[in-house]
């Protein structure tokens, strides 16, 4: 089976980056509108800079040159995922406990398939997610495989 230009990319930055210090956060290749997008995201416990971000690009950009995986024009983006960066695995999980969070399960858990709070830990295959709805303060415990999608999150 032909790798996907999104795995592609994975490959050919995760040790561009890790040579940099940084962490490959995830990748995506999607049309929006007319234009394609190879976008890069990376991130370390001291934060992204510009300067991290031109490197990365540089470096792959020259790369996918040479390899030329790419059919059509596209533009590449590299950047810091952000305060909402995605949780991808349970190395991400266990660096995000004290952290707000907002997590989707393919099934219920406690009538519920989408929580918001503060991971308050992460043991046993399950995430323990403190939430407050109005005045009420609950832990839901939710087993990492029924975990859709997590990220961090920004609660108000």
């Amino acid at each position: 089976m032909k790798e996907s230009i999104k795995d592609l990319a994975a490959r050919l930055a995760r040790p561009i980056a890790e040579e940099l210090d940084l962490e490959l956060v995830d990748t995506e290749y999607k049309k929006e509108g007319k234009n394609w997008y190879l976008r890069v995201f990376v991130d370390s416990p001291s934060g992204v800079h510009l300067e991290d971000c031109g490197r990365v690009s540089e470096r792959l950009s020259e790369q996918l040159d040479e390899m030329d995986p790419v059919q059509e024009a596209y533009y590449l983006e590299v950047s810091s995922p952000g305060a909402e960066r995605p949780l991808n695995n349970e190395a991400d999980i266990r660096r995000s406990v004290g952290k707000n969070v907002y997590i989707t399960t393919y099934e219920p858990v406690e009538g519920e398939k989408a929580f918001e709070g503060k991971l308050s830990d992460f043991k046993d295959g399950e995430l323990l997610i403190s939430t407050k709805q109005k005045q009420t303060e609950r832990t839901v415990h939710v087993p990492y495989s029924k975990v859709a999608k997590a990220r961090l999150a920004i609660i108000f």
